[in-house]
């Protein structure tokens, strides 16, 4: 009894023992399936003949070599995979030869660094399938990669790889059924003459790729085409070149405008008239078809070009040269003048130089509108969402709300002056005028500034208004705008009213010089109103998801309303005045121009002055103040009458 417990406390003592190690070269030949071995340089080796082995899968394995004429013999192979193998780095030219049974090779997540030699197996099967994805450390698709790997037929998987480049005649000698590139994340460049030589492909796959271009040859034969999530792809060559597309799948909706109303080609009759018509022929001709194309453009994308109807076109060219020229004048008249600058004439500065901007705006969209015509779709990805865009939507919005701010303070000023005409005390200053201009410039500038930093933004639309309202801070900043404007419009409303009122006085004018201040004041109301309140009514509209009008009746908006008082406020609030009118002739004086009608205005500046000297009032000759009330007003009158935001006081 003792002997036999000896015993099993013996035998658990052996079965405690660690094993002796096996035999590298013997450890590693068993961790290849056979007829494979791995020898103990690490080179794999499947040597035939393999009679009834047709599918070959190799994962996991510690090899980092596949040697040439690898799988020599394996003649009935189908399926060959080689997957999950990091430590592979490198398979030899060869190393797939003569395996004229093989139908698919797949070859993924290994450490190789050069695209496998496939150009001796030699299949003879029809629709070939190489799968080649995950292999981060392969570059480069070179020329003729796939020459000889099959006489029919093949289907390309080659996803998800370290691809920047396929070099020319890449597919040189095949006959491609689909061509699977996606996810080929740092793929910049396929060759021109990538598909020179290559039959195909049907379909090609190219998305969440860096891809700039595609190539321009070979892309006859593409009747489906994949580009979702290619953000670099931003132009497509010319539709022609897609000659049998039916389905497109793209990043851009504007992608798919260029597949639209694609031109038919007229097709001559079979017999002409003249000739019999007994013959009992079926001849069928199949017209081009609008290929099927996602995503779909919206409503804030319609394919048209930016200015979407040809009168509008030609409009926008004449308003922003009005606006250039004319606030440039007034910029260049005023701040050359010798006469003191006042408060009216800084102010008219500031609105000159605001509705100046606002020519610049209209100028820009105007001529990449020139530029695009009839192929916006290619270039609009680029404009909307480059810099292009967003400098153009902040010289409208920034040049919008300085015009609106200003013109809300010149009228103001005027009902100040007006009413405080005999408290010279309480007269607006130049520093306070400055002071508020200043709060004015900050407040457009931030304005202009906030879509810029992601509240709402100016690639929306190719007119690059601030248009997005997706979010809730986006729907606010843009009410808020239009509340800001609409509130602004009735304060001016009010002050003219006020104005008119206080002017309108019997003993003062006659009947006809009141009916001409009022006219006079209808016409800049009527001005501010055309301007701000189809914009307003029509964007408050869309801020609440709700929009009244479509993009396209959006830009006769543009054209016709919203630059009014950039066109119309320099010759309303100067050149339309006598002050300006001097001005400018004493300014074309100084360069030899208008001599005469120069001089005229220095002597009657010079009469003017006199005159004010000889009856100034002296002594008990000082008037009364119900007296200097009536001239203060009448002088508030005049300048009123001559429209002038600038008479010197």
């Amino acid at each position: 009894m003792k002997q036999r417990l000896l015993a099993l406390q013996l035998l658990k003592l052996l079965l405690l023992l660690p094993l002796p190690p096996l035999p590298r070269a013997l450890r590693e030949a068993r961790c290849c399936p056979e007829p494979c071995n791995c020898t103990p340089d690490g080179a794999l080796r499947c040597p035939g003949p393999g009679a009834a082995l047709t599918r070959l899968s190799l994962a996991h394995l510690p090899v980092k070599v596949i040697p040439s004429q690898a799988f020599r013999g394996l003649n009935e192979v189908i399926k060959i995979l080689i997957q999950n193998t990091k430590n592979l780095i490198h398979i030899e030219p060869g190393a797939f030869t003569n395996l004229p049974r093989l139908k698919y090779l797949s070859i993924c997540n290994t450490g190789i660094r050069k695209f496998p030699d496939v150009t001796k197996i030699f299949s003879s099967e029809i629709n070939f399938i190489l799968e080649i994805c995950d292999n981060l450390h392969i570059t480069t698709i070179p020329g003729n990669a796939f020459q000889g790997m099959n006489n029919e037929s093949i289907t390309l998987k080659l996803y998800g790889n370290g691809f920047e480049e396929v070099q020319s005649h890449a597919f040189n000698g095949t006959t491609v059924i689909s061509l699977v590139l996606k996810e080929n994340v740092h793929l910049e460049r396929i060759h021109n003459g990538a598909f020179r030589g290559a039959t195909g492909p049907s379909i090609l796959d190219i998305s969440s790729t860096k891809l700039q271009a595609l190539p321009s040859h070979g892309l006859e034969s593409i009747q489906t085409l994949i580009a979702t999530s290619s953000y670099s792809l931003k132009k497509l060559p010319s539709r022609e070149k897609f000659a049998n597309l039916l389905d497109a799948t793209l990043t851009y909706p504007s992608h798919c405008c260029a597949f639209r109303n694609v031109p038919t080609k007229d097709y001559p009759a079979i017999f002409a008239e003249s000739e019999p018509s007994g013959w009992d022929y079926d001849y069928s001709f199949h017209l081009p078809k609008t290929p099927r194309c996602a995503p779909e453009p919206d409503a804030f994308n319609p394919c048209e070009d930016i200015m979407g109807y040809d009168f509008l076109r030609v409009l926008i060219w004449l308003i922003n040269i009005l606006a250039i020229m004319g606030n440039m004048t007034v910029l260049f008249v005023l701040l050359t003048s010798h006469y003191k600058l006042t408060v009216p004439r800084f102010l008219m500065c500031n609105l000159s130089f605001a509705d100046f901007c606002m020519g610049l705006y209209l100028l820009l969209i105007a001529s990449v509108d020139s530029q695009t015509k009839g192929q916006y779709y290619n270039h609009a990805i680029d404009w909307q969402t480059g810099s292009g865009c967003s400098t153009a939507g902040f010289f409208t919005v920034f040049a919008s709300e300085l015009s609106v701010y200003t013109l809300t303070v010149i009228t103001l000023e005027r009902w100040h002056t007006i009413t405080y005409a005999i408290h010279l005390d309480q007269k607006l200053r130049l520093r306070h005028a400055i002071l508020i201009m200043l709060g004015g410039w900050l407040f457009s500038f931030l304005i202009a500034m906030l879509p810029l930093v992601g509240v709402s933004n100016y690639m929306k639309v190719s007119i690059c208004f601030p248009m997005d309202v997706e979010t809730t801070l986006s729907q606010v900043y843009i009410l808020t705008i239009l509340i800001l404007n609409v509130v602004a419009f009735i304060v001016i409303c009010a002050c003219y009213i006020k104005i008119y009122f206080a002017v309108r006085n019997p003993e003062l004018m006659a009947t006809n010089k009141d009916t001409k201040i009022a006219k006079k004041m209808a016409i800049l109301i009527f001005t501010d109103f055309t301007c701000m309140a189809p914009i307003s009514f029509f964007a408050i509209s869309a801020a609440f998801k709700m929009p009244l009008i479509t993009v396209t009746n959006s830009k006769v908006l543009l054209v016709l309303f919203y630059p009014i008082n950039s066109c119309a406020n320099p010759f309303l609030y100067a050149i339309f005045t006598k002050t300006f009118r001097r001005d400018f002739f004493l300014l074309l004086g100084k360069f030899g121009c208008c001599k005469h009608r120069a001089e005229l205005y220095r002597r009657k500046d010079f009469s003017a002055c006199t005159s004010n000297y000889k009856n100034g009032f002296t002594g008990s000759n000082k008037p009364s103040q119900s007296t200097l009330r009536l001239s203060a007003l009448h002088c508030q009158s005049t300048a009123l009458l001559d429209k002038t935001c600038y008479k010197e006081y």
